[in-house]
């Protein structure tokens, strides 16, 4: 039995916005079979920008590693546990153009289903949807069909594709089984190429890391493994019929083992831990031993390479008392909103110094100071985007995503009516040059206003922290925590 098919086999729970099928909707979605990007290249550009934008909101720290060079087109794989955030940092940072695949929801939604069918994204209705009756297997058939076809033309054609082979999003820290559909698609893609004589696509996986994924603004590393090559399976017959538009599904067997060298290949680029207790383990003893190298770790691509090692030396031993004792020091941590970059290069709780505690008010005082052009200009969506994540039932992973679309959206539908009811009150209804200056120089001051608010809130968030890390360092369970990491420190030699 392969890796994929014990890993875990666990539908999604449905979400209210899944069960709403919408079948006019989804038939309307632009598709193409020849090749041709079935999006608008104006939509490509704005929705580049919007990412940009997005990313800046959400993420304080971001790195990736350089994007592989790819003569013909790209599927990008990865884990799926952070929402539309996953598909976002991975398309941003490669240069290709990109088709998606995504839940069927996604292309029919009020104003994020506007934007998806233009960006060209292919809906998907998966066994979840019909195993509960919002969908009949004939239609979910069809339009998967189209769908899959749609992305292997353009895949064929030199595009790229950002999918969740997973075909869910979930919270769990090890991969989950993964379905058919990307592996499908891939082998479609490598016929089509072959039959027109194309470049072959390759799939890239891709690992997706952060300090905490659900906490706004964290940090983000985004990781590129080694590319997997598809081989082209299909008969002469079958790739001249997928060629003139007609799905044909590849052989079983090379699909199972297509999908299998993924899971294979994916895998260890996740957290690949039994819990997150577990992997919050791994990461304290990775800092820990480096500190003790006199090396701290100072990027999260640094920490996601230590807590590898890490893994791969000691994993769950289970008799290792580090572990258990690693996981307990962790939890503390967790327990009060701290990470294990709390520690400082002698392993003990950092102090709080007198220049966090007046950056802590500079930053309070940044963002009081531009709360009279924030407020107005991004205080609606922001406030919005926090009562959405409190109360939405798409899970912890949705959290980031709604505080990610009002960063995206604000320049699109917040700035422009703000600037021109305060263009409008400054200059008149009466058409002069002055009045586009007057927008311009608004547009400018809502986008400065924001980032000055976002620096003052990480000013004041570090802030928060110190006080957080000297509050735990004076109290019971703070000794409890350099004791364990006493021991921890002492016994670190079964970390070589």
């Amino acid at each position: 039995m392969s890796d994929s098919e014990s890993a875990p086999e666990i539908l999604p729970e449905l979400s209210e916005s899944a069960t709403r099928l919408k079948r006019d909707k989804l038939t309307r979605v632009p598709y193409n079979h020849e090749g041709k990007h079935p999006g608008k290249r104006w939509a490509q550009l704005a929705l580049d920008l919007m990412f940009e934008l997005g990313n800046k909101a959400i993420f304080r720290r971001y790195d990736a590693d350089p994007t592989p060079s790819a003569e013909g087109g790209v599927i990008y794989v990865a884990t799926h546990i952070n929402g539309l955030i996953d598909p976002m940092v991975i398309t941003r940072v490669q240069n290709k153009r990109v088709i998606s695949l995504g839940r069927h929801d996604l292309t029919t939604r009020p104003v994020i289903g506007w934007w998806a069918r233009r960006f060209g994204t292919q809906p998907v209705l998966r066994r979840a949807e019909v195993e509960a009756g919002v969908v009949d297997a004939d239609f979910a058939r069809h339009i998967n069909d189209r769908g899959m076809l749609t992305v292997a033309s353009c895949l064929a054609t030199g595009h790229s594709a950002v999918v969740m082979p997973e075909g869910k999003s979930h919270q769990d820290c090890k991969l989950h089984a993964l379905r058919t559909g990307s592996s499908r698609s891939a082998l479609a893609s490598a016929a089509i190429a072959d039959e027109r004589g194309l470049p072959a696509p390759v799939i890239q996986t891709v690992g997706l890391h952060w300090r905490t994924h659900h906490w706004l603004r964290t940090d983000n590393y985004v990781e590129f493994g080694e590319p997997i090559e598809i081989p082209s399976i299909y008969s002469a017959e079958d790739r001249a019929r997928l060629v003139s538009g007609e799905w044909v599904e590849p052989n079983h067997d090379a699909t199972r083992e297509l999908r299998d060298r993924i899971f294979d290949t994916l895998s260890p680029m996740t957290p690949d831990a039994p819990d997150w207790e577990t992997y919050r383990a791994w990461k304290l003893l990775a800092h820990i031993g480096a500190n003790k190298a006199g090396t701290p770790l100072k990027t999260l691509a640094e920490e996601v390479r230590a807590t590898r090692q890490v893994r791969e030396n000691i994993g769950t031993d289970e008799n290792n008392p580090m572990i258990e004792q690693a996981k307990e020091a962790a939890e503390i941590l967790h327990k009060n909103d701290l990470y294990a970059t709390a520690l400082d290069s002698s392993n003990r709780l950092q102090g709080k110094t007198v220049s966090e505690h007046l950056l802590g008010l500079l930053g309070l005082l940044l963002i009081l100071s531009t709360l009279p052009i924030t407020l107005p200009s991004s205080g609606i969506q922001w406030g919005l985007a926090k009562f959405m994540a409190e109360g939405s039932d798409e899970g912890l992973d949705s959290r980031t995503t709604y505080f990610m679309l009002a960063g995206m959206f604000s320049p699109i539908f917040f700035w422009p009516p703000a600037a021109l009811l305060g263009t409008y009150l400054y200059a008149g209804i009466s058409v002069q040059l002055v009045t586009l200056y007057t927008f311009i120089l608004l547009m400018l001051a809502f986008y400065l206003a924001a980032s000055i608010a976002l620096s003052g809130y990480d000013l004041w968030s570090d802030s928060a922290s110190a006080s957080r890390r000297v509050k735990l360092s004076k109290s019971i369970e703070g000794e409890r925590f350099h004791e364990l990491i006493e021991k921890i420190h002492s016994r670190l030699g079964a970390l070589k």
